[in-house]
């Protein structure tokens, strides 16, 4: 049930069930193999406020995670001006068709943390699964998109292995 839904900020206590996600979401969607190292010196941060927030969606009564996005915020490698960059919305499978729209719920919080911090927001698609679907749902959320990924030699495919 959608008002059953509540996004919070994940903290350091949700290290464990936010790193199982992101590995998930890594075997999902990566096109290279993933390291669990790198995951975490990204996400530790985020649990932890600096320069970047992670925040998980599940049912408002538990503790539950069953989606999460992770901002940072840094510059883009040619500015000193710092923007809101996001490095992974994940809602895991059993939920994607459940009532509530959890991804457009965590886009939704995405634009808000941008407003509130008046940074721009970098976000995107990086995928060779439901990409369409995708790219339609953040049009509507964002607007047109401001230009496209292409893989050449690679894919972004299921079973990238987490080292």
């Amino acid at each position: 049930m959608e008002s059953s839904l509540q996004i919070r900020l994940a903290t350091p206590d949700d290290l464990d069930e936010v790193m199982r996600l992101a590995v998930t979401a890594c075997q999902e969607n990566g096109f290279l193999d993933a390291s669990a190292e790198l995951l975490a010196k990204e996400i530790w941060p985020a649990l932890n406020q600096d320069h970047g927030i992670c925040a998980v969606i599940g049912p408002a009564d538990t503790k539950a995670i069953e989606g999460l996005v992770l901002l940072r915020i840094g510059a883009m490698w040619y500015s000193q001006q710092v923007v809101v960059e996001e490095k992974a919305i994940f809602v895991y499978p059993q939920f994607r068709s459940a009532k509530g729209g959890r991804a457009r719920k965590l886009c939704e919080f995405s634009k808000q943390v941008a407003d509130e911090l008046g940074l721009p927001l970098i976000i995107g698609v990086l995928s060779n699964t439901r990409t369409q679907a995708k790219v339609k749902m953040y049009t509507r959320i964002f607007g047109a998109p401001a230009g496209a990924f292409f893989l050449y030699g690679a894919k972004a495919a299921p079973g990238r292995e987490v080292h």
